[in-house]
This record gives structure tokens, sequence and C-alpha cells, in this order.
């Protein structure tokens, strides 16, 4: 069925403009200006109401199948939708099996059918015992590989070092594939001593995990990516200071993208709680200073991707009535509320809808290779997300829509009100309730080497 939605705003690439946004089924048909009722469609209008491209979301952590009591398709996809999220791309960790050959890919995927009520695409995961199976992935449809420098927090899923990346490099090649690659390299120093006899401050979490260790991992990828040519894509920046290197690697022609986190633009390690451990992620939330240095990146494009890293897991996982830094799980829990948290900090600092959308949405479309997606033009899958950029509220425990309610944004007040969400023109979420059926689709990229 054709459908017309019109709205004063609507986050086109040429901007900000009232539009009349038409789609049949899962394609959009047209954008015309102004309040254009067409024949044969069923037309609203939103009024001053934003209509924005549903984000893209390539940095979650879903953890089914094996790990299900942490995080799930069903749970993670309905808590996107809430949060005007229409494609998610899940991580190969933490579920069990890991993502680190097709077989688990096939039962990732086997687990998530039926039960996503937002598009989800798969990365895989590269680790040393298993450098052959990048392959086997790549041609088994994932969107990405991801490899760790450091710790991953579970045993299946080891860290490489750069003798695995440079093994591996030649296949993502070959194929234009994607590798992401969490940033930090491990050095033994003061911090980790302080974190063993102050395991409940933040600042001993903090001081265990230095910039430099960022930095120092960050240039390493530069390199690689200089020598090989390969895509990267450096996940959850969290340091002020690494910024310069990735945008001096880009203006040289380096394949290099990068993304921060919504909770490294939110808080700052100056505000946070000792025993406050639904803080606790890694690279840690750094400094005020770092927080700047981060959003003047989003502004100036230097970072092109704002992504959850959802990663969410038990109240007893996360230390919560010990609040102990040094066993509980590092994962922030935010896939629902990274659009209003984005928009919180973006609109304090000036910056517009369209600044959003194009970090949020056409941004990790470009990473992925996501042609289809991420503008609202003619063409593009009808993914689509109205809300209200002038709401505020205060996040209850209540309209928490992952699988645990712990979450380092309840009890913030956000900006925003996702109103309606549409995945493949079809509702997913409106006012407050999602879709009984899931008409998430399963992505896949199956790129022939080159």
């Amino acid at each position: 069925t054709r459908q017309a939605l019109h709205s004063t705003r609507v986050v086109t690439p040429e901007g900000v403009r009232e539009a009349t946004v038409t789609w049949n089924e899962d394609r959009i048909e047209s954008v015309e200006p102004g309040r254009m009722a067409r024949s044969g469609a069923a037309f609203e209008s939103v009024g001053t109401r934003v209509i924005m491209p549903g984000v893209i979301d390539l940095h979650v952590h879903v953890n089914e199948p094996g790990r299900t009591e942490w995080e799930g398709f069903a749970t993670a996809t309905a808590a996107a939708a809430a949060g005007g999220i229409t494609t998610i791309v899940d991580m190969p960790l933490n579920s069990s099996p890991v993502t680190t050959t097709a077989h688990a890919l096939a039962a990732k995927r086997s687990a998530a059918s039926g039960q996503c009520h937002v598009h989800v695409g798969f990365h895989g995961g590269l680790v040393p015992e298993r450098v052959d199976q990048v392959e086997p992935l790549l041609e088994a449809g994932v969107l990405g590989v991801k490899a760790f420098l450091a710790h991953s927090g579970i045993e299946e899923f080891p860290n490489v070092d750069e003798s695995h990346l440079r093994r591996a490099l030649p296949v993502l090649v070959r194929h234009d594939a994607l590798l992401l690659v969490h940033c930090e390299l491990v050095t033994a120093h003061s911090g980790q001593a302080l974190l063993a006899e102050h395991p409940r401050q933040y600042a001993a979490w903090l001081a265990s995990r230095p910039p430099e260790w960022e930095e120092r991992a960050i240039a390493l990828v530069l390199r690689l990516a200089e020598e090989s040519g390969v895509r990267v894509h450096i996940v959850h920046v969290a340091t002020g200071s690494a910024i310069g290197a990735i945008a001096a690697a880009r203006a040289r022609g380096v394949r290099v993208s990068a993304e921060t986190c919504p909770h490294y633009l939110s808080f700052c390690a100056e505000e946070i709680a000792d025993g406050a451990v639904e803080f606790k992620c890694a690279p840690p939330i750094r400094e005020r200073t770092h927080r700047e240095q981060l959003w003047s990146a989003v502004a100036s494009g230097a970072l092109q991707v704002v992504a959850s890293d959802h990663s969410p897991a038990p109240p007893e996982v996360k230390q919560v009535e010990r609040g102990d830094f040094a066993r509980a799980w590092g994962g922030i829990a935010g896939l629902q509320f990274g659009l209003r948290a984005t928009w919180t900090g973006a609109r304090a600092r000036g910056l517009g809808l369209a600044t959003l959308a194009d970090r949020l949405c056409r941004g990790p479309a470009q990473v992925l290779g996501l042609a289809d997606r991420g503008t609202i033009a003619a063409g593009q899958v009808s993914d689509l997300v109205v809300w209200d950029p002038e709401a505020e509220a205060i996040v209850t425990p209540d309209e928490v829509l992952h699988r645990h309610r712990l979450s380092p944004y309840v009890g913030r007040t956000l900006a925003g009100r996702v109103e309606r969400t549409l995945v493949a023109g079809r509702v997913a979420y409106t006012h407050g309730r999602v879709a009984g059926t899931p008409n998430g689709r399963l992505l896949s990229s199956r790129r022939p080497p080159q």
C-alpha cells in the first residue's frame, strides 16, 4: 500500500525542509517539496514533528544465542524500535558460540529469525586461532569483521596482535571488507594496582586504562591500513587526543572511519560516583576535556559515526550490589537512548538535525556499504522515525525495553521523544507501544572478491 507522510521538518540530503515522503511498501517513491497529497496514497501530516531516516546503529551486542539472559534479539530490537533505530548490526562476541565461523553465523541468524522488530546485520569476529575463518565469514555475508587489541572480557574471544592482523589483511583487502578494531594496547602500569586496591573507586578504573593505550593502538591500526589499503573502522573512540591522528590519516587517503558513543558524549569522569558500575565500559568514560574534544570531532565530521556499543549484562554480572569496578562486566546499556542522548548534547552545543542525521544515519550506512538506507530519498528503504526534538523527559526504569533496566541514562533528563518508527514502511513502534509482529529483516553483504 502506498502511503505519504508530510512534515514541515523532513531531514533530507539537501537539508531540513518541508516535504512529503511517499513510499510503496518497503521503498521510498518520492520526496516532494511542501504538502503534496497524492492520489492512491494514504496521506497524513505530522505537522512540525521531525521525519528523519531511521537510525543505523552499527555496534550492538545482542548476545543471543547462549547469553540471552544478558540480552536477546526480541528485547534488543524492541528497544531499538522505541529509540528510533531501524537497523542494528550485531557484534560477534558475548553470544555462545561467538561468531568466528560461518557455522556460528548460521546459528545466530537462526536464533534471530522471526524475532526482530528492526533490520539486523551481523559482524564476524577475528581471533588468533581462526584467522582462516575470515574468508568463509565474508562469503557468508557478514557486514564487517571485528578484532580486539585488548582482552575482550570473555575467554572465547581472545585478542589479536599485529601478526594476526597481517595474516588477515590480504583476505580483507581482496573482499574490500570492513575491519572494525577495538583499539587499546595493554601495558603494565601503576593504575592496575590502584584498581586492585580501590575497586569501588571510579578514578581507579579510569587510571587502569590510560589514554596512551588507545593512542598506541590507533597508531598501529592506521599504519597497517596505510600499508595495506584495507578499510578500517575504529570503534568507540573515548580519547580526544587520538582524533588528530585519525583525521590526519583520512586526509592522506587512508581508508579509515571512526565512531564514538553516546555515553562518551553524555557523561564525564568527574560526575561518576564511586560504585556506579552502570558506567563501567572500556575504554572508560574519560574527563570532561575528552568529552568536549569528541563533540568537536562529531561536529567537524572527524568522527563520522555515533554508535551505542550497547553491551548489557544482568545486575549480578555488573556487580551492582558490590559496586566493584574491577569485577563488573564492562558495558553500557544504552541502545534505546542513543538518539535522545546524542540529540541532548548536540542541541546544547548548537548542532542541528542535519548533523545529527549524518552521524546517526548516513554515516553508518556509508561505513557499512548499505547504499539503500541512511537518507530520505527515492529508492531508499522506507525506514523512518517521526520524533519531537523539543520534548524533554526524565528516563524512568519502566520505559526501558532492554532485557535489564540498569542503565546510566535512567534518571537523566533527555531531549527528544520518539513517536513512531517505520521499518520497511510498516509501523514498528508508535506512542509507547512496540508492534506485535516483528517486521525486521536479516541483512547480508555478499561481496565478490576483487
